[in-house]
């Protein structure tokens, strides 16, 4: 019961956590979206906890919830690595370099580094959106398992019956 209890609050806050990430691309709405989102993780758990059949123990809304936040979180590291995808085609490797400060070049250059175009598009095009991609889903999945369990056995213990 623990399992299904998460997973059907996993995909609702799947759900949620689109909404998020979609408003975090506002650039003032963004950096409130990050707390709020860490937020939202323990109150998936939380909801993963009161699918649970009465009697609640703590152990179980823990267990719920880990799973519902594991689930969001694969969903969050997903979605953020098809938003960079979409970002990095958007922006190209022109705008990359573009960005990239005038004294820091020469600094690399007079220390014998050369940054190519082809090697930044390598790094900023499929290969960075893999990396950055992967990174931020091991991260979403850590984070989510371990907010909703908290979220989860705080809501069973509080409310075991």
């Amino acid at each position: 019961m623990t399992g299904k209890a998460g997973l059907k609050a996993g995909l609702i806050g799947a759900a949620v956590i689109l909404v998020l990430t979609l408003l975090s691309q506002i650039p003032a709405v963004g950096c409130i979206c990050c707390g709020v989102t860490w937020l939202a993780y323990a109150g998936i758990g939380a909801l993963a906890g009161y699918f649970l059949t009465p009697p609640r123990s703590a152990g179980a809304g823990a267990g719920a919830g880990a799973i519902a936040g594991l689930v969001s979180g694969v969903a969050s590291g997903l979605i953020w690595t098809i938003v960079m995808a979409v970002q990095m085609a958007i922006a190209g490797t022109d705008t990359i370099i573009s960005a990239i400060d005038p004294a820091t070049m020469r600094q690399l250059s007079e220390l014998g580094v050369e940054i190519s175009p082809d090697m930044l598009a390598m790094f900023s095009g499929v290969g960075g959106v893999a990396l950055i991609g992967g990174t931020c889903c091991l991260t979403s999945m850590a984070a989510g398992a371990g907010l909703g369990a908290v979220g989860g056995a705080i809501f069973a213990a509080a409310k075991s019956y």
